[in-house]
C-alpha cells in the first residue's frame, strides 16, 4: 500500500470540511486498531479531494484517527485493545483512574470521547458514524452494524454486503457508544491489511455516503466508478448474513487458524477450521466463516455466520413499523426489565419456542443473561435518523 504515516506526532483529526450550511454530519474514524491505516489513508484523500474542490458541502464531514502510537508502531494496539471498552460501565471505570494508572489505549479513548461528545453536542443535523477497519484475511468488504432498520437501509445503500449480530458476540465495541444514543453507525471491514484495494473499498463507501445523504451537490462526484470498485470485490458473496457463533481465544489457547479462509469463505459441516491445544476446531454445521484470524494479536479466532433471506428482511421491516415489538411482553415467559424500556427478559423454561429468532426479528438483538433469564436489548433511533 502506497503511502507511510508520519512518524511521531500524529494529530488526532484527518480533517474536517464545513462550509456552515446545516445538515448531517458524516463522523469518520480510522486506524482504531493501528495496523489498520487503510482507513486513515481513504479519509486523507476524501479530505483532500472536499479541499480541492471546495463543494457546497451540506452538513459536515468530520475524520478521525483512532489508536496514535499503535498508528506508528504499526501494532493492533499497545496495552489493550481500543474498539473494547465502549460499554457505559467500561467507560465509567476508565474515567476514574489516575493519569498515572492510564494505559495509551486509555489516553486515546478519553480523547476521542471528548471529539465524539463534541460532535454530538453541536451537530445541526442527524449524525451517522462510520468506522473504518481492515482484517487480516482477504476477502470482499461488508459492514458491522447494530441491528436497526435505519442502520439496515443505509448499509444496504451502500452496496456493501451487512453482518447482522456482532453486537451480540463483541462488547464494548465504538459503534456501542453511538447506538446507546440512538445514532446510526457501522463499521467498514474494507478487505485485507495493508492492501491498496481496501482503500479503494473504504473511499468509495464514503463517497457513496456523502452523496446518498445529500452532502454533497449533485454530479459533484462521479459515483458510477466506486460503485463498479464495490462491485467487483463484493463479486457474489451474500447481501445479509447473522453470526451464529464467535470463536474466542487467549493467548494461553496456542490458536492457529487452518490456511486459506477468506471472509464469506463457506464451509461444510465437519471442515477443519483451527487447532488449538485442545485439538481440532471443526465446523458444526454448513457456515460461512468471517474474520479469521492470521495475525499475532486479537481475541477472536473467527465468527461463523449464515445467509439471511429477503423474505426475512422485509418482514422485520413491517413487523416493527407496525409495533408489533410491543406486544411480546404479553407472551407467557417474557415481562419488560424494571430498570430499562428497552430491555425484555424471557424465561427459557417457559418461552421455549424460536424465542431468539422472534427477538431478533422484532429488532432485540443484544443478548445477555440475567439470573435464569435472558435479557434481549433493542436499539431506538432518533427520529432524525429517518432523514439520512
Amino acid at each position: 500500500m502506497s503511502g507511510t504515516i508520519a512518524e511521531d506526532t500524529l494529530s488526532r483529526e484527518i480533517g474536517r470540511f464545513d462550509t456552515g450550511r446545516p445538515g448531517p454530519t458524516l463522523l469518520v474514524t480510522g486506524g482504531i486498531h493501528g495496523n489498520e491505516p487503510a482507513g486513515v489513508r481513504a479519509a486523507e484523500r476524501v479530505v483532500a479531494a472536499l479541499r480541492e474542490h471546495e463543494p457546497e458541502l451540506r452538513g459536515r464531514f468530520i475524520a478521525l484517527r483512532g489508536n496514535l502510537q499503535a498508528l506508528v508502531e504499526r501494532r493492533r494496539f499497545v496495552s489493550r485493545d481500543l474498539n473494547r471498552g465502549w460499554s457505559r460501565a467500561a467507560i465509567a471505570r476508565m474515567q476514574a483512574l489516575g493519569a498515572d494508572d492510564r494505559s495509551p489505549e486509555d489516553d486515546n479513548q478519553l480523547e476521542l470521547l471528548r471529539c465524539f461528545e463534541e460532535v454530538n453536542r453541536t451537530a445541526s443535523g442527524p449524525i451517522l458514524f462510520v468506522d473504518l477497519h481492515t482484517s487480516s484475511a482477504d476477502g470482499p468488504p461488508f459492514l458491522c452494524l447494530a441491528d436497526t432498520i435505519d442502520n439496515r437501509r443505509i448499509g444496504l445503500a451502500t452496496g456493501v454486503p451487512i453482518i447482522l449480530g456482532i453486537e451480540e458476540t463483541i462488547a464494548g465495541a465504538s459503534l456501542e457508544w453511538f447506538a446507546d444514543r440512538g445514532i446510526a453507525g457501522f463499521a467498514v471491514e474494507g478487505g485485507r491489511h495493508d492492501s491498496d484495494e481496501a482503500v479503494d473499498n473504504h473511499e468509495a463507501v464514503l463517497w457513496i455516503l456523502l452523496a446518498r445523504l445529500g452532502m454533497v451537490p449533485a454530479g459533484f462526484v462521479d459515483l458510477a466508478p466506486h460503485r463498479a470498485r464495490l462491485r467487483e470485490s463484493v463479486g457474489e458473496a451474500p447481501t445479509i448474513v447473522e453470526i451464529i457463533e464467535r470463536h474466542a481465544i487467549g493467548p494461553e489457547d496456542g490458536f492457529r487458524m487452518a490456511p486459506g479462509f477468506v471472509n464469506f469463505a463457506r464451509v461444510a459441516k465437519g471442515q477443519l477450521l483451527a487447532i488449538d491445544h485442545r485439538g481440532e476446531i471443526r465446523a458444526q454445521q454448513d457456515c460461512h466463516v468471517m474474520l479469521p484470524l492470521y495475525q499475532e494479536l486479537g481475541d477472536d479466532g473467527f465468527f461463523l455466520a449464515r445467509r439471511v433471506r429477503v423474505f426475512w428482511l422485509w418482514l422485520a421491516k413491517w413487523l416493527r413499523a407496525l409495533g408489533v415489538g410491543a406486544l411480546l411482553p404479553l407472551l407467557p415467559g417474557i415481562r419488560r426489565a424494571p430498570d430499562s424500556r428497552d430491555t425484555l427478559l424471557a424465561n427459557p423454561r417457559v418461552a421455549r419456542w424460536f424465542v431468539v429468532e422472534v427477538f431478533h426479528l422484532l429488532g432485540y438483538r443484544k443478548q445477555s443473561r440475567r439470573g435464569a433469564e435472558l435479557a434481549f436489548l433493542r436499539r431506538r433511533s432518533r427520529r432524525e435518523n429517518r432523514r439520512l
